[in-house]
C-alpha cells in the first residue's frame, strides 16, 4: 500500500480529488479508490499517468509501484519472505554484472 499512500499525499498536497485523477486514468472513482486504498493494483500506464500529473520522476513512482507488488507477493510468507527477497536481489545483481 506504499503506493495508494504516496497517492493520497499527492493528492493532499495539490488539492486534487479522486475523480480528477480518475477521469485522467480514464476509470471510475470506485476503482481509483481502490488504487489508493491498496485494494487494487494500478496499472504501469497509469503509475507514469500521475507521475507525470503529479511532476514525479516517473521511476521514483515506478519503484515505490514495484515495491508494492513484491510486498504482496510475499505478505503471508512471514518465515522466508526476506530470504525470497535476498535471494532475487542477487539474481538481480548477477544479472547486471
Amino acid at each position: 500500500m506504499i503506493f495508494g499512500r504516496k497517492i493520497k499525499e499527492l493528492r493532499d498536497e495539490q488539492g486534487v480529488l479522486q475523480r480528477q485523477l480518475a477521469a485522467l486514468l480514464e476509470i471510475d472513482t470506485p476503482m481509483f479508490s481502490k488504487i489508493e486504498r491498496g485494494d487494487r493494483k494500478a496499472k504501469r500506464e497509469q503509475v507514469i499517468k500521475m507521475a507525470e500529473y503529479f511532476h514525479q520522476d516517473v521511476n521514483d513512482m515506478l519503484t515505490i509501484w514495484l515495491a508494492d507488488k513484491v510486498l504482496d507477493t510475499v505478505k503471508n510468507e512471514d518465515t522466508i519472505d526476506l530470504a525470497a527477497i535476498n535471494i532475487a536481489k542477487e539474481e538481480i545483481k548477477t544479472k547486471k554484472s
